[in-house]
């Protein structure tokens, strides 16, 4: 291993450079929340933000791409306090669109990972997957071959199925292909004579994956050759560099140190000490960095009940439960907050900058729940106290089988066969056995009322009964939950794993509408309105910006008229690509964080509008025909919620 690598700063420094000397050009991470897309919550990879030109669209920074991107995942939430689970987390990557391809790919990956310069991993401890074929697509032999010439002995690559080395289509259809997975062999024994990659039993750690994207998924289910090939890599940081210093977890390592210290400067519990205490200590590190990262985001959001507000309500909610379990002090989030803008902010300056946002609104949410989190420990005892008693008494019933044991029974539903078998000397074991059977669980209605009242995420009613021994109906939580019209995480969380932004005609124009909506709202209400979200549908478009009050009728309809009137002036949509220096100078809006002074798409609508994006949009503003808006509303403090429909 290179001994030079001491921080998470220099590996992500290592990599970048080692990019840039393949002729790769450095781009900024996106944001974390995407922009106009309904199918997904947050930035899962580091291809998302570039899907339009893994598409085709020119990108302004040429064909070879190379970012570390801001990802948040939370599908494994559940798992965060073991050794590798994070649900933030900085993905290391570079692209070819439609440029080099498997050889070059394969090559330098090799370079990047062997080479004492780099990261300097012995050769033997490395392993590698490549796709096996099957009826659609042919095996991977291509790949192979490149890491054979490379230097890979044969009996350290895989040939594993779909499952394991495909990639996409993120929907029905699209670009796809095959992929090849690189992995740290750990000093675990083989689990049996097949042990690979595909195994479970930790003795392969993945660490790299390049994706060849060379298909296209039909919608007949067939796979054509894309007329643009690309590649597309990705390395967890985190992931990578407790690999590098040899540490068994992620939350040994620097990165997370300084935090782990705060929370035991805090509590006064020791991390390490034992196994709930370490655990408790993983889960409120983690979820403090993630929530920190969303809420100090360009287009960060706050806690709320719906969509990305709810997975940020989730995180730091369970925080707080840990934290008090730890007896840690009221205000304790925030003091974790600045541990971590003070680590992250020379590589990401936005967290600095939003870091009086990013406090206030850890110390509104913990105050929020933690005035209700002992009123809902007591109800949720006193739930599993019913199901504890009502076990015992059906125990006793069951033991004594007697007509006067029946009086001792509640006479609910369940019970009522029970009661009657009793009192006439027909009740039998399988009776009492089978409603036994459901005694380990909190019914729905409970998990509900303490969602609704009390303010629990059913994550941490889930994880609280779990700790009891009990489990939680969660599809009657979620049945409850779309009755009042919410929604449900269930489908939240189908949604953060989706796919793909639509690009249809529709979606297009609805986006130059935000553009239109954005600038008639600084026109109106001030310079102090900026975006904060936007999501868009084929029928409609929601826009979430920066304002401390709710508008009047009359500044909605002022809103309104401008934006007709740029639709009714009929004006092309020009783009053109410039130096974020050159866009700023022009006016354009948009976020010049940025310390990279890469090429960006500036999108020009006459008088009415200029902005920085990324597309798609209409050709001309004539195109939307006319701009209706339907609701106005706080989407959360100071932050106010537009949605609109046009050619109405």
């Amino acid at each position: 291993m290179n001994p030079n690598i001491q921080t998470a700063d220099d590996l992500r420094s290592l990599f970048l450079n080692f990019m840039q000397k393949k002729g790769h050009a450095l781009i900024p991470s996106a944001s974390i929340i995407p922009e106009n897309d309904p199918t997904v919550l947050f930035t899962t990879a580091g291809m998302h933000p570039l899907v339009p030109y893994l598409q085709g669209q020119k990108h302004p920074m040429g064909k070879r791409l190379t970012d570390v991107q801001k990802c948040i995942r939370t599908g494994d939430i559940d798992e965060v306090g073991d050794n590798s689970h994070l649900t933030f987390f900085e993905m290391l990557g570079n692209w070819s669109l439609g440029d080099y391809f498997k050889k070059e790919a394969i090559s330098w990956s090799w370079e990047f990972l062997t080479s004492p310069e780099y990261l300097g991993i012995e050769p033997e401890r490395l392993a590698f997957s490549v796709f096996a074929g099957d009826e659609d697509c042919p095996r991977d032999e291509e790949a192979a071959s490149y890491w054979k010439q490379a230097g890979v002995k044969e009996d350290h690559i895989f040939f594993l199925p779909k499952e394991n080395n495909w990639w996409g289509p993120a929907g029905i259809t699209g670009p796809c292909g095959p992929d090849s997975e690189m992995f740290i062999i750990t000093d675990k024994p083989p689990c049996g004579p097949d042990c690979s990659p595909a195994c479970d039993c930790g003795r392969y750690l993945e660490i790299w994956n390049d994706v060849f994207m060379q298909y296209d998924k039909q919608k007949d289910g067939t796979f054509k050759p894309l007329s643009q090939k690309n590649v597309d890599t990705g390395m967890g940081l985190e992931r990578t560099f407790c690999v590098l210093k040899g540490v068994k977890s992620v939350y040994d390592t620097s990165i997370f140190a300084g935090i782990i210290g705060k929370i035991q400067e805090l509590s006064g519990k020791k991390y390490g000490s034992d196994e709930e205490t370490t655990r408790a200590i993983r889960i409120i590190a983690d979820h403090m960095r993630t929530a920190t990262f969303i809420i100090g985001d360009d287009r960060g959001v706050t806690p709320s009940n719906v969509d990305q507000g709810y997975v940020l309500r989730r995180l730091i909610r369970r925080a707080v439960r840990h934290g008090m379990k730890l007896g840690m002090p009221q205000g304790f989030t925030c003091e974790i907050a600045k541990v971590i803008i003070a680590q992250y902010k020379a590589t990401y300056p936005e967290l600095e900058s939003h870091g009086e946002f990013i406090l206030e609104q850890l110390k509104l949410e913990e105050e929020r729940f933690s005035r209700t989190l002992k009123k809902g420990v007591a109800e949720f005892e006193k739930v599993v106290g019913n199901i504890r008693r009502t076990r015992e008494a059906l125990e006793a019933a069951k033991a004594e089988k007697t007509p006067e044991s029946a009086g001792k029974l509640r006479p609910t539903p369940e019970m009522q066969p029970i009661i009657a078998a009793l009192k006439d000397g027909t009740a039998t074991d399988e009776m009492f056995d089978r409603v036994l059977s459901t005694l380990d669980t909190i019914d729905g209605r409970s998990a509900f009322k303490l969602y609704d009242t009390y303010g629990f995420p059913i994550e941490i009613t889930t994880e609280m009964a779990a700790e009891q021994g009990l489990k939680v109906d969660t599809e009657g939580f979620d049945e409850r939950f779309k009755q009042h019209q919410a929604t449900s995480h269930a489908g939240a969380e189908h949604r953060f794993k989706g796919g793909l932004a639509d690009a249809s005609e529709e979606t297009a124009k609805l986006h130059t509408a935000t553009h239109l909506l954005q600038a008639a709202l600084r026109k109106v209400l001030g310079d102090e309105v900026h975006q904060k979200g936007s999501n868009i549908t084929a029928e409609r478009l929601r826009f979430d910006f920066s304002f401390g009050r709710k508008m009047t009728d009359e500044e909605k309809a002022e809103v309104e008229k401008l934006v007709n009137e740029a639709i009714q002036a009929a004006v092309p949509v020009v783009c053109e690509e410039m130096t974020v220096a050159e866009a700023r100078a022009q006016g354009a809006m948009g976020l010049f964080e940025s310390k990279y002074g890469e090429r960006v798409k500036v999108y020009t609508m006459g008088k009415y509008s200029k902005e920085i994006c990324g597309g798609p949009h209409a050709r001309n503003t004539g195109d939307l025909k006319s701009f209706k808006i339907k609701k106005e509303e706080a989407s959360s403090a100071g932050v106010r919620r537009i949605k609109a429909v046009i050619g109405v």
